[in-house]
């Protein structure tokens, strides 16, 4: 008998991305997509590597990273600047984070402050940044060594209790809603960040033991029909508080949530999902996401749908449905969990490595859903089945602009003048002046480059006639261009909100041999 051919595991790997790029059905890349990914801080899942490094290497760190999801065509990331009621940033109010230098409330040394250095490298990249937030868990183990004389559950142990192994704020005290909104704030006014943004841990999810908080709930839970109302009034007064203060101090700064992937079942609730969940936002977690898209509270919504397409108890495709007609006319960009690919060895969807790439194209077909993001970074950078190569390849080949909020900003900026063309051996050189600023006072934040071959016209909806998107000065050099091509260029003007000017006057240009 013939022994069966055996691959080794790169070859195998490209035999398996092969086929994810041959079956793909034809669908075109959207003008504007949310592209994101998070980047976590707790235990150290994505950044920094490891505690305690220096400074220097944590920017070198940080950079690759960056550097890296450029290269995938990512648009925005969403990273942890608070796990553990600690900072990843200079703050006068938590002490520095162990997961950064190693001990809690010890500083970085050279002194630096990561949040500033983050959000700079990221806007040069022209990435959005969402400062990602923890609310409520305060520690993340009860280990006495491990937490700081000062930290905030020594000095104010009665905001606290104990459940899970972990410390977690009382959310039904009204001066821990306070402090909390406090905290944020301090981040809004002091930093340039884009956006806001919690992910599912409100309420701890349940253990077997009851939530430790009778005694909040005599004091303070008499106005509601069950303690469950009272909860979710607790976690609701955060979000609508927070999202008034964000609005009155930046109201170019977004307010996002990245909740469990079930609101509610339909079993439950009949403006529920088709699924089965045991455990769900509305229920178990106090937290109404439905409610604040609803109400108009947030700004986007980034559901955790972190199953694969037909399983039985939560189908990615019903989920995805569901939220997507429950946004309320707000942003709905869809929770990929990439850590699954190819390691959760409990159902074989998860080692087709088609299954991205139909979560990615159904996301796309589904009205009002608007993009990605995806847990966590080094699950993509790992590759998995060639994720990352799908992505770079195929499902990001072309830039994407991030979805306009037209509930923020609607007006446009004006479209640059004067776009001139230089010829030369390193490439075409465009220079053009930049526009004044607009009727809402919002100037150019970074201009978009278009070019076609001679012959075609340029459509500004078709991101394959998208050369860059480019941050800083008003000039460009096409290095990609042929010395045996003629082209037309023209070039837009995009403010922070990422509405986008009319084209520049149109100019051909042609590299020099």
């Amino acid at each position: 008998m013939r022994k069966p051919l055996l691959l080794k595991p790169t070859a195998l790997l490209a035999v398996l991305f092969a086929l994810v790029i041959s079956t793909v059905h034809a669908q075109p890349s959207p003008k504007r997509e949310f592209r994101g990914v998070w980047i976590a801080s707790v235990a150290n899942i994505d950044w920094p590597s490891q505690p305690g490094l220096s400074p220097v290497t944590q920017m070198q760190e940080f950079r690759y990273i960056l550097d890296e999801h450029q290269k995938t065509g990512i648009n925005a990331v969403v990273v942890q600047v608070r796990p553990t009621t600690d900072a990843l940033y200079r703050s006068k109010k938590e002490l520095w984070s162990h997961w950064l230098t190693g001990k809690q409330g010890q500083e970085p040394n050279p002194p630096y402050d990561p949040l500033a250095f983050q959000i700079e490298e990221s806007h040069k990249r022209d990435m959005e940044f969402h400062a990602w937030f923890n609310p409520y868990r305060a520690t993340h183990d009860t280990i006495s060594a491990k937490i700081a004389k000062d930290h905030i559950t020594r000095t104010k142990p009665e905001w606290f209790v104990q459940y899970g192994g972990k410390y977690y704020f009382k959310p039904g005290l009204p001066e821990v809603r306070e402090y909390i909104i406090g905290i944020i704030m301090d981040v809004v006014r002091n930093y340039d960040i884009d956006a806001v943004h919690f992910d599912d841990y409100f309420y701890p999810y349940p253990t077997k033991d009851p939530y430790p908080d009778d005694e909040d709930f005599a004091k303070y839970g008499s106005g509601f029909a069950s303690k469950a109302d009272w909860r979710r009034y607790n976690v609701d007064e955060v979000i609508r508080v927070l999202s008034d203060s964000i609005k009155k101090e930046k109201p170019y700064v977004k307010f996002g949530i990245s909740p469990f992937g079930i609101w509610r079942n339909l079993s439950q609730d009949p403006r529920g999902s088709d699924t089965q969940g045991g455990i769900n936002n509305y229920d178990d977690l106090y937290s109404d996401i439905r409610g604040w898209l609803e109400k108009g509270w947030i700004d986007y919504n980034v559901p955790q749908i972190y199953f694969h397409i037909g399983y039985p108890i939560a189908d990615y495709a019903k989920m995805l449905d569901w939220w997507a007609k429950n946004s309320f006319g707000k942003h709905t960009y869809i929770g990929l969990g990439t850590y699954k690919v190819n390691s959760d060895t409990k159902f074989k969807e998860w080692s087709d490595p088609r299954e991205s790439g139909r979560q990615i194209q159904l996301s796309r077909a589904t009205p009002n859903a608007h993009g990605q993001v995806y847990f966590s970074s080094k699950s993509v950078m790992a590759n998995p089945l060639g994720v990352q190569d799908s992505l770079r390849q195929h499902y990001y080949a072309n830039p994407a602009l991030l979805p306009t909020m037209p509930w923020l900003d609607s007006i446009p900026p004006l479209a640059p003048t004067d776009l001139k063309v230089q010829n030369t051996t390193a490439g075409v050189s465009l220079r053009w002046t930049a526009p004044q600023a607009a009727s809402d006072g919002n100037t150019a934040r970074y201009y978009v480059i278009y070019r076609v071959t001679k012959g075609q016209r340029i459509n500004l909806e078709n991101p394959a006639h998208i050369l860059a998107v480019h941050h800083g000065e008003a000039s460009y050099t096409d290095t990609s261009a042929k010395a045996d091509e003629r082209y037309i260029y023209a070039v837009t003007a995009v403010d922070r909100l990422h509405n986008e000017s009319g084209l520049s006057n149109m100019v051909g240009g042609k590299r020099k041999k």
